[in-house]
Parts: structure tokens; C-alpha cells; sequence
């Protein structure tokens, strides 16, 4: 009598369960270090009273212990996501987190305010290097499909919970051992990172070429002029002499990259790129609804303490719940992804941000913690409804030897659009509690009315935020909702034979 039963293929079983530990490794490598970047360019913020003290800063010097990061993480995104295209994600990612983590030990080992200022500048290059690199090891470690869609569900899940636990994180480390600690903690992380990555991360295929050194130098020099400009407009004016002329030169360098990268036939970023209507519509869509996450945070975090008295560890402890819903929708996002068309994930992403801003628009100096929380978890639901399908859709059908450049654009439009709504957003919310205050007599300028008017202007803020997120609604709706239909139907296509060598462009409609 014979046994009727499939027979298994156990050395193909075995190498699928390995397949499955390495993937799984992998991605905890991944998010991770996404973790540890993200946080670090928040975690700084609850420590700068104790930074200042310890190392007798100035109000300036302390100003630049955060900008400094901000400025190279920026500035060095392309670049650092390009050099892991050309020379290997791998061994750019291990070299990146190797920086960020000796950088992070100089930190903490800061004498002075320049040494502290100069190593969290180092600690932005490593990220920028690893961060993209880290992205694009998405791509090139877990296949399209729901292997990449649940592995970017956890990679975003990280990128929000890093913004909205690093005041928590910051202020405990404060409290409880000294503030070099928020430095120190990344040590062990980095090591175990570096470890753990070539055992791992697969490197995948990288292509041959020339690094555009003119475009590297270009880019690099034209973002750092914006987003000095950007940081330093909400608190000295958008008419400063400084402002004008770091936005200026930036603006006239990027138009020269642009116009020097559709010339040289070795592109830092070839310019076919955008060619792609769902992936330049999702790096238009990601510039916009950036503006919301970063103008929420920042408003609420100063309605906290100026008005209701918050400390900085209890306003930390206060967004909580906020990365919690994130890690849900984001969760839910790459489920929903596999079964409907990214744009509609997006669209309804972005209409629902805007109902919760719309929502904290209304807050007045009246209003308590529940009146701020409830309108942030939906804020924060769709943001995190939004934040998959669109970072899929931007690097979606890019061959695989642009998987860097596609995932820095994607990193580096949000952080400029952040940047951007924010400068016009905090110059708006200043000017009214300015006109505000302006209008009260000295006699009558109490405490509650300076609370009135604070609330008032981060209120027009909010709503200024809210509008954005509607036009990224209409503008999903308009652009990729004409676009193709799910991920799933775009593949990545082989590079083809130019001079450049780089890759034609895939999907397009």
C-alpha cells in the first residue's frame, strides 16, 4: 500500500525558514537604526537647559547644538543616499552608523560648545549616509509584495515613534544619569548595528559609475544655505538680512544642480527619475504633508509648556499615546495596502490629518490636555495611514541600482517640506500673537492674556497646517489617482545601456 502523502522537500524548507530568520534580522537591524536616527534629532530638544549648564553655553551656542545636526542631516541626504547606489548600501550603512556612533561618543564626551557643536554636526553626516541607505535596504532585502509592504509598515512605524518618544526618552536619561547620556546610548546600539548588519543585510546589486562630485558639492552646499535659512527665519523674520541670503544662494545653487544634473552624463540624480507620475506625485504629496506632523509637534509641545505649564519630561510623557496610534496605523497601513490602490490610502490619510488639525485649530487658552490629545491621535492615525502607501509609492518600480536615490529624495522632500511649513507656519503664529498683544494696553497685559494670545497664534497655525493638508489631499486625488492602481503592478526594469548608467524609468503612465 503506498503513502499518498506529499513528501516534503526539507532542504528547501530549511532554506526558506533561514530566508525567514535572516528577513527578520534584517529588519530589526533596519528599524533600529531608523529608531536611533529619528530620535536623536529629538531627544536633544528636553536636554538643552541641562547641555547649557554643564558646558556654560551661550543662547546662541545652545541654538546651534540642534541646528547643527539639523543642517548636515539635510544637507548630506542626497549625497549620502547616491555614494550607497555607486560603492555598496551595506558597507555605506555600516560606514554612516560607524560615524553616527563615534560621533555620538565625542557628544558625550564634549569639553566645550564647540566640540559638542562640531560632533553633533558629524552625527547628521552619519545619519544622512545611513538613513536613505537603510531605506533602500528595504528594497533590496524583502521582495515586492507583503514581504516589503509589512517591512515598511514596520520601517515608518519606527520613523514616528522616534519623533514622538525622543522628549521621553531625553528627559528620563536627564533625570535619572547626566544629559550625556542621550549621547551615550547610542554606543551599544551602533555596535550591535555594526555587528550584526553583514550578517544580515543582503548588499544587493549597486551600479558602476562616477560620483558627480560638481552636483554632490552643489546639492549639498544649496540645502544646507535652505534649511540654515528656514531654521533661522521663525525666530529672526523672513526679512533678515541672514535669511535672505542663505534662501537666495540656496535657491541659485539648486537651480544650478538641476540645470548641471540634465547635462553631465554621470547624474547624481538623473533626472528620469521624476518621469515616473506616481513616484514624483508622492514626492510632491510627501513635500506638503510633511508640513502637518512637524507643525503639530511643534505648536502643541509649546502650548504644553507655555500655557498649561507642562514640564518638559510630562510633555514628552504627553505623546505617549501618539506614537502607540501611529504603530496601529502604520500596522494597518501594510495590511490595507496589498487590497486597495495607494492613493486611496493616501488621500484618506491626508483628508483625515486635516480634520484633526482643523480639529486642533480651535484650541484656545481655555482648552485642557484631553481638548489637545483627542484631535492629535486622529492628526496622527491618518499621518500614519498616509506615511506607507506614499514612501512604497515613491520607491516603487525604481531599479535597484537607484534604490538610494529614490529613497533620499522621498527622505529629503519630507524634511525640506517640514522645514518649509514650519518657517511659514511659526512666522504666521508669531505675527498674530504679536498684533494680538500689540493691541492690548500695558495696564491690561496679564498673564491670561498673554496665554490668549500665545494660544491664538499657535492656533492660526494649526489651521494654516490644516489647509496644506487639504491641497495634499486634492493633490493625491489629481495626480496619483490617475496614476496606475496598485504597487504590486510595478516591477522594476533593468537598466539600460546609456552613457550614464543608469536605469530607464519604470511604470510610467
Amino acid at each position: 500500500m503506498t503513502d499518498s502523502r506529499p513528501t516534503v522537500d526539507a532542504p528547501a524548507e530549511a532554506d526558506a525558514g533561514r530566508t525567514a530568520g535572516r528577513r527578520r534580522l534584517a529588519l530589526l537591524v533596519i528599524c533600529v537604526t531608523q529608531l536611533m536616527m529619528v530620535l536623536d534629532g529629538t531627544v536633544v530638544t528636553v536636554a538643552l537647559p541641562s547641555i547649557q549648564r554643564g558646558l556654560d553655553m551661550s543662547t546662541v551656542g545652545l541654538v546651534w547644538v540642534t541646528t547643527a545636526y539639523t543642517l548636515t542631516f539635510g544637507g548630506f541626504l542626497l549625497f549620502g543616499g547616491r555614494i550607497g547606489d555607486l560603492y555598496g548600501r551595506r558597507r555605506l550603512f555600516m560606514i554612516g552608523v560607524g560615524l553616527f556612533t563615534a560621533a555620538s561618543l565625542l557628544a558625550g564626551l564634549a569639553v566645550n560648545d564647540i566640540s559638542l557643536i562640531a560632533a553633533r554636526g558629524l552625527q547628521g553626516i552619519g545619519a544622512a549616509i545611513a538613513s536613505p541607505t537603510a531605506l533602500s535596504l528595504v528594497i533590496t532585502n524583502f521582495p515586492e509584495g507583503k514581504p516589503r509592504n509589512k517591512a515598511m509598515g514596520a520601517y515608518a512605524g519606527m520613523s514616528a515613534v522616534g519623533g514622538a518618544t525622543g522628549q521621553i526618552v531625553g528627559g528620563l536619561l536627564v533625570d535619572m544619569v547626566s544629559w550625556r547620556w542621550i549621547f551615550f546610548i547610542n554606543v551599544p546600539f551602533g555596535l550591535l548595528i555594526m555587528y550584526l548588519a553583514p550578517r544580515a543585510l543582503d548588499e544587493g546589486r549597486h551600479r558602476r559609475g562616477r560620483l558627480d562630485g560638481i552636483g554632490a558639492l552643489a546639492v549639498t552646499a544649496g540645502m544646507i544655505l535652505v534649511v540654515l535659512g528656514l531654521t533661522n527665519a521663525a525666530s529672526q523674520g523672513w526679512g533678515a538680512a541672514s535669511v535672505v541670503r542663505s534662501l537666495i544662494g540656496g535657491a541659485v545653487l539648486l537651480v544650478f544642480f538641476v540645470i548641471w544634473e540634465a547635462r553631465t552624463p554621470h547624474a547624481l540624480m538623473p533626472l528620469r527619475i521624476f518621469k515616473d507620475r506616481n513616484r514624483a506625485g508622492a514626492y510632491l504629496v510627501g513635500f506638503f504633508l510633511g508640513t502637518g506632523s512637524i507643525a503639530a509637534f511643534f505648536f502643541v509641545s509649546l502650548y504644553l509648556q507655555e500655557v498649561l505649564g507642562f514640564s518638559a519630561l510630562q510633555t514628552g510623557m504627553s505623546f505617549l499615546p501618539i506614537a502607540g496610534v501611529v504603530m496601529i496605523a502604520t500596522q494597518v497601513s501594510s495590511r490595507l495596502v496589498d487590497r486597495y490602490p495607494p492613493h486611496v490610502l493616501i488621500a484618506g490619510g491626508s483628508f483625515v490629518v486635516a480634520l484633526g488639525l482643523g480639529w486642533l485649530s480651535t484650541m484656545d487658552a481655555q482648552s485642557g490636555f484631553i481638548d489637545i490629545l483627542l484631535p492629535q491621535l486622529v492628526m496622527w492615525y491618518g499621518s500614519g495611514t498616509a506615511m506607507v502607501p506614499l514612501v512604497l509609492t515613491a520607491v516603487s518600480g525604481v531599479s535597484e541600482d537607484e534604490a538610494g536615490l529614490a529613497s533620499a529624495v522621498q527622505s529629503t522632500c519630507q524634511r525640506m517640506g517640514g522645514a518649509v511649513g514650519l518657517g511659514v507656519l511659526a512666522t504666521v503664529s508669531v505675527m498674530v500673537t504679536d498684533n494680538d498683544l500689540k493691541s492690548t494696553s500695558a495696564g491690561a497685559l496679564t498673564e491670561q492674556v498673554r496665554h490668549a494670545a500665545l494660544t491664538h497664534g499657535y492656533a492660526r497655525g494649526m489651521f494654516g497646517a490644516a489647509c496644506i493638508a487639504i491641497f495634499s489631499f486634492a493633490l493625491t486625488v489629481l495626480v496619483l489617482g490617475m496614476g496606475r492602481g496598485r504597487l504590486a503592478s510595478k516591477r522594476a526594469q533593468p537598466p539600460d545601456p546609456e552613457p550614464g548608467g543608469g536605469s530607464s524609468p519604470t511604470g510610467e503612465p
